[in-house]
């Protein structure tokens, strides 16, 4: 095992861990301001790549346009969910939310599956991002470097959003006490209305990335669902810091796991996350409490 090859499976977890940051993202916003588990955000997240795949292969086929209409219809059809359903919900005890989402993730796995077939479709990088990069001490594939980039200007818009901006801090506020923040004469509903469709939107963009990395298919979000909420609980919950670090974490442990021990490379994540959590059960920046 020499050691170039070790350099490229730290890259490799790189991109595995660039995918869970951008999903978990979303994951997080939602259960931070909206306090729901989101069983449907793994179908949303392949649903995105279908979008942009029915763009390129019937509308626009150019990858630029699906990479930023894609998202952008996953966004819409999120902030419809929770305006017209998802918001009747909220004053039901919280199992009916979880149900619906999982519901939402049924129907949208059997309406691709019946519509585009059980076996996938292609999905090409652009031929832009065709070859491989000299990064001096090993040849890189452009694409996989264009996705660590547009991952780490993803974090940090969404960072830079929470924390800087306006809205970004009427959203943290309504993460601690969205009562309150109603009484200030905020409309709340139409802020939880966003910041679902701003997940969604975000579960969207991490499919359409993935896309040209993996299999396209009605089933392709089921397994990075649950490795997403991995992320989640080692993160933190609702933290977005948790959410990037977790997610590289946990994309570098698949990676070596595949290295070292291939055929538990992908328990190794939750022998992890349960080791973990007996040292920290908050995770890395999780609060102790959320307040109502």
């Amino acid at each position: 095992m020499n050691i170039q090859f070790i350099i490229m499976q730290l890259f490799n977890g790189l991109i595995l861990g660039s995918i869970y940051v951008i999903l978990s993202l979303g994951l997080t916003i939602i259960f931070g301001m909206l306090g729901i588990i989101n069983f449907a955000h793994g179908a949303f997240y392949m649903f995105g790549a279908f979008v942009a795949y029915t763009i390129m292969a019937y509308l626009i086929p150019n990858f630029w346009v699906a990479l930023i209409v894609g998202p952008i219809v996953m966004a819409l059809f999120g902030a419809a969910c929770e305006a017209f359903i998802l918001r009747r919900l909220y004053n039901l005890p919280p199992l009916y939310v979880m149900l619906f989402t999982f519901g939402l993730m049924l129907v949208l796995q059997d309406f691709i599956r019946i519509v585009y077939g059980a076996a996938g479709v292609p999905f090409k990088a652009p031929s832009s991002l065709d070859g491989a990069i000299n990064l001096g001490f090993m040849f890189y594939p452009k694409y996989r470097i264009f996705l660590i980039i547009i991952t780490s200007l993803c974090s940090l818009g969404v960072w830079l959003f929470l924390s800087k901006t306006k809205l970004g801090a009427i959203i943290r506020a309504g993460t601690d006490n969205s009562i309150m923040v109603d009484a200030l004469g905020i409309n709340i509903s139409r802020i939880f209305t966003f910041v679902f469709g701003m997940g969604i939107g975000l579960a969207g963009l991490a499919g359409v990335l993935a896309a040209p990395l993996q299999n396209v298919s009605h089933l392709m979000g089921v397994d990075f669902l649950v490795d997403c909420f991995v992320v989640v609980v080692v993160g933190g919950m609702g933290s977005i810091s948790g959410s990037i670090v977790g997610g590289l974490i946990v994309g570098e442990i698949i990676a070596f796991g595949v290295m070292v021990w291939p055929p538990m490379a992908q328990t190794l994540i939750y022998i992890f996350m349960a080791a973990f959590l007996l040292i920290r059960p908050r995770g890395l920046f999780g609060r102790e409490a959320f307040h109502e």
